[in-house]
């Protein structure tokens, strides 16, 4: 297939029962010419096809799933599916309320078939066939025509799903009670103990209270992703000649100008030109404190100004914009299929043929051999056997923690682009850290300042003004850090830049030398012992030292670091404590390296590794059998980050580190990546949970049928609530607790 010809699209797809039903949308799909790769996910009602665009359309797509049995429509990451679904889960609840109306009188009828229920009275009228007949009958043929339509669908294109075990099981309780009434011709007899009306119909009501109970719970699981949609501006006030109009979000532009209130959300993302606030990010990073915010800083939209009134350039709007961004991250992320699925999957495929199979052998078992010529019993057990095999619990097993893990982290400012990243996050055994602006801040500031036979106001006026004209990231760091102490910089009369040493200017006659030692020394200035002795103290703890001389004479220096993040030595103490090797690659120098490893914990060291060279050091960790991660945020570390088996884009990264790393980090704080991994453990322990409860149900469940020790109203409702027990179990990663949280 040509690449560049490959286009995907999201459809939600309804009719779906159980997770037959998306395989057989699945491998349909999959048979179709061009389709590189079609996912269906059951949990979420979705599927996701990547497809060659001149050998297949969308038309035929929609026509693939119709001819299947189902209804498709696009899909869109920005609009919000609540109505369809509010629709359809009023129409469960009253089909459920019909069938539960109808049914009652025919499950009081069950009380007067037991002994040890004799003393309870059951009206006379309850008990006549007649009576049984015509509550079951609109149960059966309208509330459960779903159950047939759907079956005939799956016979029809050779499979079989929950549709045929509930139609086939219910219709033999029914046609066999029917055969009894027409027999006997006891329509107007008062008692008719040996029908299974009540089974039929309790059955299907009870099948209905548990898909009820089942869609409304699956619907807190893609929680997170319409809590993301509503955060959404619908407004923006827009400077347009001097003029504050209200408009439309979809109406900004690039570049227009949009002015933000105290206590407002900002509508769009871009870049602060006027003003300065404390934001509130919580929604994008998790991360509760407010983020202060000036002139050039970038905000983003849907994250609420809490103080200053700013004014704003429009940089991204609509789909470009860091919340749709994240809204299609999460969403690609929860309609994607991790490898344990893969499990489910090829046992669901096989699993309704093995059970009409033993449906049938329990059928023969007991009219033939056990109970000869009684075939109530027959009828009765292999029916309990159908529907206690329902795989509606297996096919949600793994999709529903999927769903739940991946909102979950989206709230902590984590991004799984796929759920195979979600899987194979806890199995990581070495994480490699880049230094600068990963565990560092990426950004030199001033740790230490001496100056010595000159006052402190000569001297700051002196290093800014001088500093103020030169490009060098060190001056930057010097002129923002001197213009927070209000120095007032004076006009230089000569300046001249020696690249790799230094500046030389003139201000006020006075020659001012700022630069390394070897400037200093280049132009014959003396360095005490003394001086050299602390210069080379503050070199070995990794610091950068400016030296500054007026007249030919030293008269101080400053020394500048890039200093750690906050939290990044409590996140090695947690990659330690979860049994992680860590390590520390930089293309910086062995003394600086070693100096920062030293202050966050780290005991491995790889310095002045070029950017090529960081990939082959991942190589090399990966030949020994390791399972490496790489952290990065910068250009250098994009090979790195394509090489490692899991590649972390945090939080400042460029935009080709994010391309690169399957996972993105929107909190700019190394914890995040802890919180990744104990939120990929969790998940994991959660769908093996699932799947375990979903088989061992039915291997227990299934047997216990067969051998008649299990009514199939019983039967009926364990399948229901095994469904509901897997879908709560999956909503507990909601809440699942991390370092940060």
């Amino acid at each position: 297939m040509n690449d560049k010809n490959l286009q995907t699209i999201d459809l939600n797809i309804s009719g779906m029962t159980c997770g037959a039903c998306a395989n057989r949308i699945e491998k349909g799909l999959n048979k179709l010419e061009g389709v590189q790769s079609a996912n269906v996910n059951f949990a979420l009602e979705t599927a996701t096809i990547t497809y060659e665009a001149p050998l297949l359309t969308t038309t035929r797509i929609f026509n693939k799933i119709t001819q299947l049995g189902y209804t498709a429509s696009q899909k869109t990451t920005d609009k919000i599916n609540e109505p369809e679904k509010r629709k359809e889960l009023i129409q469960h609840r009253n089909r459920l309320l019909f069938a539960a109306i109808l049914s009652a009188p025919l499950l009081w009828t069950m009380f007067a078939h037991f002994s040890f229920t004799s003393f309870m009275f059951v009206p006379e009228i309850f008990m006549k066939p007649w009576f049984q007949l015509a509550l079951a009958t609109p149960i059966q043929f309208i509330i459960g025509f779903p159950f047939y339509s759907g079956a005939f669908k799956a016979i029809k294109n050779k499979s079989a799903d929950m549709n045929v075990l509930v139609a086939i099981g219910t219709s033999a309780a029914f046609f066999y009670s029917l055969y009894l009434v027409f027999k006997h011709n006891s329509f107007m007899h008062s008692h008719a103990t040996d029908l299974y009306f009540e089974t039929s119909a309790v059955l299907i009501t009870l099948i209905l209270l548990g898909k009820y109970f089942e869609i409304k719970t699956k619907t807190q699981t893609s929680a997170s992703i319409r809590s993301l949609i509503k955060l959404k501006a619908k407004t923006a006030v827009v400077l347009k000649d001097g003029i504050e109009t209200n408009i439309p979000i979809e109406e900004v532009q690039v570049n227009d100008i949009v002015a933000i209130k105290p206590g407002e959300k900002i509508p769009v993302d871009g870049i602060i030109i006027e003003g300065s606030t404390s934001i509130d990010e919580s929604m994008l990073t998790g991360e509760s404190l407010p983020v202060n915010k000036s002139l050039g800083h970038l905000v983003y939209g849907s994250t609420l100004n809490q103080f200053g009134f700013i004014k704003i350039k429009t940089e991204k709007i609509g789909q470009d914009s860091m919340l749709s961004q994240i809204i299609k991250i999460v969403s690609q992320a929860q309609n994607s299929k991790a490898p344990i699925q893969r499990i489910a999957d090829r046992i669901s495929g096989i699993f309704v043929p093995i059970v009409l199979l033993i449906a049938a052998i329990t059928f023969c078992t007991w009219y033939f051999l056990i109970q000869p010529d009684e075939i109530s019993y027959a009828i009765e057990n292999a029916v309990a056997v159908l529907v206690i095999a329902c795989p509606c619990a297996l096919g949600l097993a793994t999709p529903t923690s999927i769903m739940a893990g991946s909102g979950r982290a989206a709230e902590l400012g984590i991004l799984f682009k796929g759920a195979e990243y979600l899987e194979s996050t806890q199995k990581i055994t070495t994480i490699v850290l880049d230094k600068t602006g990963t565990i560092t801040k990426g950004k030199p500031e001033i740790t230490d300042i001496h100056y010595f036979d000159i006052d402190e106001g000569t001297f700051f006026t002196a290093v800014g003004s001088v500093e103020k004209n030169s490009e060098h990231p060190l001056a930057s760091a010097i002129v923002k850090s001197l213009a927070l102490k209000n120095i007032t910089f004076c006009p230089l009369e000569h300046f001249e830049s020696l690249p790799g040493f230094g500046v030389i200017a003139i201000i006020n006659s006075k020659e001012v030398l700022v630069g390394t030692q070897q400037l200093i020394k280049k132009n014959k200035i003396e360095i005490t012992a003394t001086h050299s002795h602390l210069i080379s103290t503050l070199e070995q703890q990794g610091k950068t030292v400016v030296l500054v001389a007026i007249e030919k004479k030293l008269c101080g220096f400053i020394a500048l670091a890039d200093t750690t993040k906050e939290s990044s030595a409590k996140a090695v103490e947690q990659f330690k404590k979860l049994g992680l090797e860590v390590i520390m690659i930089t293309g910086d120098n062995a003394k600086t390296a070693n100096s920062i490893a030293k202050q966050v914990g780290i005991d491995q060291v790889l310095a002045e590794v070029l950017p090529d060279g960081k990939a082959k050091e991942i190589q090399l960790l990966q030949s020994k059998g390791k399972i490496v991660a790489m952290v990065g945020d910068g250009i250098n570390d994009a090979p790195a980050l394509a090489t490692a088996n899991i590649g972390f884009a945090i939080g400042s990264a460029s935009d080709i580190a994010i391309e690169t790393a399957p996972i993105s980090l929107i909190r700019n704080d190394l914890t995040a990546v802890v919180d990744a991994f104990i939120i990929s453990k969790k998940t994991m322990l959660n769908i093996k949970q699932n799947l375990f409860w979903a088989l061992a149900y039915n291997c227990l469940g299934l047997p216990i049928a067969a051998m008649g020790l299990l009514a199939p109203w019983v039967a009926g409702t364990a399948m229901a609530f095994s469904s509901i027990s897997v879908v709560l179990n999956a909503l507990r990663l909601q809440k699942t607790a991390t370092i940060h949280a």
